[in-house]
């Protein structure tokens, strides 16, 4: 593999927490530092990379929802537009399905997550349907970028549930790490100089978060598209409320799954199991579904497997850093994509 490819898959996971991390990828790759900071910003720069930071398991802070809208085909430019204007918007898709509007609100509690919601609902005039995590069993645990499905190995036991939410004393760190560190020589000193600290506190939260469990993981975050991932395919299960447990257990240990969890059902949306598959063509990712859904017994229960057409917007979340005052921004150019086959 390439060392600048190397750069975005090798440390998804088990980024260094060390004083001079970039120094550490070059010592790995064979680049030197400058070589590896500056094929990181270009990465950055055309999208590939989202950013370097943590993933924040469900429960450690903030809130967030998954939000589905039906919306009439000659709205969707408009409406998909507003959602993604609205700064507490991480993910903008279109789906194959009659509700084809997916998007997921974020936000520091959940109260600001709720008035997101409804305050679209009042904008655009279209009711949303709600979706609340209600277990996780594969959250995020990063892509392997060297097969046609995109699924990195398990690295935590499955359904380990994240400690308490993070006190609010710490949130100024978890705040950096939600959005990603600066691409400098030296990140982790330019955080503690902004919180008024030491690096090596921050690098030793950052650890027991790890951990904790509180960080699913800590290090690059990549987006899948501009990757050549570009077939994602949400398979949604009803499964009776007894056996959906032991049922997500075993989707999150299949490979090629990059998430598996459990949300409430909403009237009229009697799924409560889903599972996300990530594939290089809608072939690749169709081939998995059928595997992983009866690897795990799913066969049986009623399923719809919703592809996405087109992303409209994939940002980081805003769970410790909020909105309510940040100004609305359209999608970056680099992150809207028409994912038509």
């Amino acid at each position: 593999m390439d060392a600048r490819l190397r750069l975005l898959n090798d440390w998804q996971h088990g980024f260094p927490l060390r004083a001079d991390p970039f120094g550490v990828l070059a010592q790995a790759t064979g680049l030197d530092r400058a070589s590896v900071i500056a094929a990181l910003r270009d990465a950055r720069d055309d999208g590939r990379l989202s950013r370097i930071g943590g993933v924040f398991a469900h429960g450690s802070g903030g809130d967030a929802v998954l939000v589905a809208m039906a919306v009439p085909t000659a709205r969707i430019e408009d409406v998909a537009a507003e959602v993604s204007a609205h700064p507490g918007v991480n993910h903008n898709y279109l789906r194959e399905h009659r509700h084809n509007l997916w998007f997921v609100m974020t936000g520091s509690d959940s109260a600001a997550v709720e008035a997101g919601v409804a305050g679209l609902e009042r904008r655009t005039g279209l009711p949303a349907m709600r979706l609340r995590m209600l277990r996780p069993y594969r959250i995020d645990l990063g892509f392997d970028l060297r097969g046609q499905t995109a699924s990195a190995p398990m690295r935590r036991p499955v359904g380990v549930s994240a400690p308490a939410p993070l006190p609010v004393a710490l949130w100024p760190l978890a705040k950096r790490v939600e959005a990603g560190l600066p691409l400098v020589e030296e990140p982790y000193a330019e955080w503690a100089q902004e919180l008024g600290c030491e690096a090596s506190w921050v690098t030793e939260r950052i650890a027991q978060w790890l951990d904790e469990g509180r960080l699913k993981r800590f290090g690059v975050v990549v987006r899948h598209h501009e990757l050549g991932f570009d077939a994602n395919a949400m398979t949604v299960f009803d499964v009776p409320n007894d056996q959906v447990d032991a049922a997500g257990q075993l989707l999150a240990e299949q490979a090629g799954v990059t998430l598996a969890y459990r949300r409430a059902r909403a009237q009229g949306w009697p799924y409560n199991l889903y599972a996300m598959v990530h594939g290089t063509s809608r072939a690749a990712a169709q081939a998995v579904i059928e595997r992983v859904t009866e690897a795990a017994g799913l066969s049986r229960y009623p399923r719809e497997v919703l592809f996405s057409s087109r992303r409209f917007k994939q940002t980081g979340a805003r769970r410790f850093r909020g909105w309510a005052s940040a100004p609305a921004v359209a999608p970056l150019p680099e992150v809207v994509h028409d994912l038509a086959r």
